[in-house]
C-alpha cells in the first residue's frame, strides 16, 4: 500500500492574459501594455486634456541631452549644440535644450525670430537654408549670426551688404558630398567632389569683403552608418587644409549637422528600430576621431557644432488615441479607425511606430490596420500591427512622435490637438492649446462686398417645390 496521502481533486483554472499577446497561432507578439507615460496616467491625461493628445516628457529630452552631449564632449575638447527648431519649434521644447546649453539653428527668418524672442542672441543663431531673403540676411549679418551660405549668389548677395555697411562679413560654407548616404543631399551647398566647395573655400578667403570661419555638411536625415560622417568629416578637414595652406585661413568651427537616427522603425526594416539605431558614442567616436586625425596641428582645433534635433526630440513626444469605431474583415483582419490621422501623424509615411495598448485585454490579438479619421483612403497610421479586438473609447499610445509632427502637422478635416509636456516633478503643463474654429479663421477676411449678400437656398429644391404646388393645384382644380 502506498504511503502517498492523496491531497484531493484541483479543478483546472484559467487566468487571463493582461501583459504580452498571443496571436491566434499561439506566436507570441512583443506588444505590452502602458497604462502611463513617467508616472502619469494615460486615463488621466485624456480627461483633463481629450484625445488626441501629444505628449512630451521633460525628463526624457534632458535625458537625451545628457546622453548626446557626453558623446561628444569626452572625445572632442570645444563642443557646442545647436537645436534645430525645424524638428520641433515649440517654446516649451526649444527652452529645454537652451536651458541645457544649445543655441539655435535656424532655416528661415520665421525660425529666426521665435529664436530671439526666446533670448537667444543673434550671435548664437546658425543661420540655414537653401534660401535667405536679402532682408533675412541683412537681419542676420546686422545682429552677428552665424550665417553658412548656401550658394555663388548668396556669397554675392553678403559681399554688397558688407560693403555697404563697411565691414567685413563672417561667413560659414556649406557643404554637399557623397559619403555612401541615398539619396544624396546634392540640394544643399557646394559640391565637394567637383571641387565647387573649393572654389568657394577660394572665393571667400580672397574676398575683401567676408571672412571664412566655418565649414559645415548635413549629409542626409536618419543616417545609419556613422561611417558615412567619417567620410564627411575627412572631406571637410580636407577644405580646412585648402584654407589654411593656400590663403593662411584658420577655419574656427566645423557644423557636423545633424541626421542622427532615432529608435523609430523605418517601414523596409525587419527589426524594430531600437534594435539597429547607433548609439551617440558611435556617431561621436566617428566624427570626433575624424577630426583630430586629420585637422592641421599647426592651427588652433576648431570648435565642433552639432545640429542633431531628431534623435533628442523623437523618443520623448507620445500621442494618445482613441478608437473611434472597428470591424473585422472576412479572413479575421481587424480594422480600426481613431482619432488621430496623417495630418497630424506626418511621419507616418516613413515610420512603423510602436502601438501599444493602454487597458487590460484578455484573448487573442490579430493583425489590424490602424486608420485615422480623415475621409482619405490614404490616412493609414499603421498598415499592420497586432492588438486584440478593440471597442470604441478605448485608447491606445503612439511613441516615439516627437520630431517633425508638430512643426508639420495641419487643420485637415480635423483641428489639431493639445500639446502637455510632463515636467521632472511630474506636473502636466499645456505647452500648445488645442484648437478650434476661431484659431483657423483668424487670419481669414470676408470681403465687405460678400458680407451682406444672403445665402441663396437650393435653387432645386425650390423648383421641386414649385412644382409640387401646381400639381397639387390642378389635381384640386
Amino acid at each position: 500500500m502506498s504511503n502517498m496521502q492523496s491531497n484531493g481533486y484541483v479543478a483546472p483554472s484559467l487566468t487571463p492574459n493582461r501583459n504580452g499577446f498571443f496571436d491566434t497561432m499561439n506566436t507570441s507578439h512583443q506588444q505590452y501594455r502602458n497604462d502611463q507615460i513617467e508616472g502619469v496616467s494615460i486615463e488621466e491625461l485624456t480627461e483633463r486634456f481629450g484625445s488626441p493628445l501629444f505628449v512630451f516628457s521633460e525628463r526624457a529630452l534632458r535625458a537625451k541631452y545628457h546622453e548626446a552631449y557626453t558623446a561628444f564632449s569626452t572625445r572632442y575638447p570645444d563642443v557646442q549644440f545647436a537645436w534645430s527648431y525645424k524638428t520641433n519649434y515649440l517654446k516649451a521644447i526649444c527652452k529645454v535644450f537652451h536651458e541645457e546649453g544649445s543655441i539655435a539653428e535656424v532655416v528661415s527668418d520665421f525660425e529666426y525670430e521665435k529664436a530671439r524672442k526666446l533670448g537667444i542672441p543673434g550671435h548664437q543663431i546658425i543661420v540655414n537654408g537653401p534660401y535667405k531673403s536679402e532682408t533675412f540676411l541683412r537681419l542676420a549679418v546686422s545682429e552677428n549670426a552665424k550665417i553658412q551660405v548656401d550658394n555663388h549668389q548668396e556669397i554675392g548677395t553678403i559681399e554688397k551688404i558688407a560693403e555697404e555697411i563697411g565691414r567685413p562679413v563672417n561667413v560659414a560654407i556649406r557643404v554637399n558630398m557623397v559619403t555612401g548616404c541615398e539619396p544624396a543631399w546634392t540640394k544643399f551647398g557646394f559640391n565637394f567632389e567637383s571641387g565647387d566647395a573649393m572654389l568657394a573655400v577660394s572665393r571667400v578667403c580672397s574676398s575683401e569683403h567676408l571672412n571664412l570661419v566655418g565649414l559645415h555638411s548635413h549629409i542626409g536625415t536618419f543616417i545609419l552608418d556613422p561611417n558615412q560622417y567619417r567620410v564627411s568629416m575627412q572631406n571637410l578637414c580636407a577644405l580646412v587644409w585648402g584654407a589654411y595652406t593656400q590663403y593662411g585661413v584658420e577655419v574656427e568651427y566645423i557644423n557636423a549637422g545633424g541626421g542622427f537616427a532615432s529608435a523609430n522603425t523605418l517601414h523596409y526594416q525587419y527589426l524594430p528600430g531600437k534594435d539597429v539605431v547607433p548609439s551617440f558614442n558611435q556617431y561621436a567616436e566617428a566624427i570626433c576621431d575624424t577630426l583630430l586625425l586629420n585637422l592641421p596641428k599647426e592651427m588652433p582645433t576648431p570648435k565642433l557644432y552639432l545640429e542633431t534635433g531628431r534623435a533628442l526630440v523623437d523618443e520623448a513626444g507620445y500621442l494618445i488615441t482613441s478608437v473611434l469605431h472597428g470591424r473585422h474583415s472576412g479572413d479575421g483582419r481587424q480594422s480600426l479607425v481613431v482619432d488621430a490621422g496623417i495630418n497630424l501623424l506626418y511621419t507616418a509615411a516613413w515610420y512603423k511606430f510602436d502601438i501599444q495598448t493602454t487597458q487590460p485585454f484578455e484573448g487573442p490579438v490579430g493583425p489590424t490596420t490602424l486608420y485615422g479619421p480623415l475621409c482619405m483612403n490614404i490616412d493609414v497610421i499603421r498598415q499592420e500591427v497586432y492588438l486584440p479586438t478593440m471597442s470604441p473609447g478605448q485608447t491606445l499610445l503612439i511613441h516615439p512622435v516627437g520630431a517633425y509632427n508638430i512643426t508639420q502637422s495641419m487643420q485637415f478635416i480635423t483641428y489639431r490637438p493639445a500639446v502637455v509636456m510632463i515636467g521632472l516633478d511630474g506636473t502636466v503643463d499645456i505647452i500648445r492649446r488645442a484648437e478650434n474654429l476661431e484659431h483657423v479663421e483668424a487670419l481669414e477676411e470676408l470681403p465687405e462686398r460678400m458680407q451682406d449678400k444672403p445665402v441663396k437656398n437650393d435653387r432645386r429644391r425650390n423648383g421641386t417645390n414649385r412644382l409640387t404646388s401646381e400639381l397639387a393645384d390642378a389635381a384640386r382644380r
